[in-house]
């Protein structure tokens, strides 16, 4: 385990050094930095909405989130930590109320758990960076997953709004 923290901070420090050098690094550092913060700390940083649904697995109403008619390109980020999850390309209409997209960004943007609240079974989505609360991932999704990744818009900022704030 030392060793991969060793190779860790070094990848890291490269990658800070050189940041142009292979373009794959904010994938990379995706994987390899975990948020590690404390309830208090993300209640201190987040607005009450952000916080009631990425830390306490909340829901938001239906048809009522900023990015459900999001059409356009780029890509979404979490708004806990900013880490990349979907391309904006992978976004389809689902009639849900809710983002939907069939495709994570990278393998393990998102991490899959399950969840039998509510009486059901489903399967909720979560940023494998910070551990924030997505939405839930169900087989009925387009070609070519067959996954509907159904999000809360407050889980998630797109990349023309965060250079906004």
């Amino acid at each position: 385990m030392l060793a991969v923290e060793i190779i860790c901070a070094v990848v890291s420090c490269f990658a800070n050094i050189a940041p142009n050098v292979g373009r794959a690094r904010p994938a990379m550092e995706q994987l390899m930095t975990n948020v590690e913060k404390t309830e208090n700390d993300w209640q201190d940083e987040l607005t009450p909405e952000q916080f009631y649904i990425l830390r306490q697995k909340g829901t938001e109403r239906p048809f009522t989130g900023a990015y459900n008619n999001f059409r356009g390109e780029g890509t979404f980020h979490c708004s806990g930590c900013g880490a990349r999850l979907f391309d904006a390309a992978t976004k389809f209409d689902s009639g849900s109320g809710w983002p939907s997209f069939f495709e994570k960004i990278t393998p393990k943007a998102v991490s899959e758990h399950r969840d039998s609240n509510h009486g059901m079974e489903r399967t909720e989505v979560t940023c494998t960076k910070c551990g924030g609360h997505l939405g839930h991932v169900f087989p009925d999704g387009p070609r070519p997953t067959g996954l509907r990744y159904c999000i809360n818009s407050i889980s998630i900022i797109h990349e023309d709004d965060m250079e906004q704030e």
